[in-house]
């Protein structure tokens, strides 16, 4: 029950259904990528992207330095129906922006 009720909270934020569309959407993405898109401080995008990985929603792959986040894979009947109807919303995002090759 309790990663149940971490993906209902994770969902109570417009912030986390923006990035969840995002990388339903565009696939993969560093994190300077999306804190530089979204226009947040890394330690705020940062709190958002653990809250949605706790509630079983995204992956974290580490590369070096980098890390990148997109949708787990494969996720569960109640996830899968939950970013269906986030595709469906109506939701401004972002253009991306490469921040991290110029950070290198």
């Amino acid at each position: 029950m309790e990663i149940f009720l971490k993906s209902i909270s994770a969902l109570n934020d417009e912030t986390r259904v923006r990035i969840l569309k995002f990388l339903s959407i565009n696939g993969e993405y560093c994190v300077c990528n999306l804190e530089s898109a979204f226009e947040m401080i890394q330690s705020r995008l940062s709190r958002h992207l653990k809250i949605l990985k706790e509630a079983g929603f995204l992956r974290v792959r580490r590369d070096g330095r980098w890390a990148y986040y997109s949708i787990r894979s494969p996720l569960d009947e109640f996830r899968q129906a939950a970013l269906k109807e986030i595709l469906s919303l109506q939701a401004d995002l972002p253009d991306m922006q490469n921040a991290c090759e110029n950070e290198l």
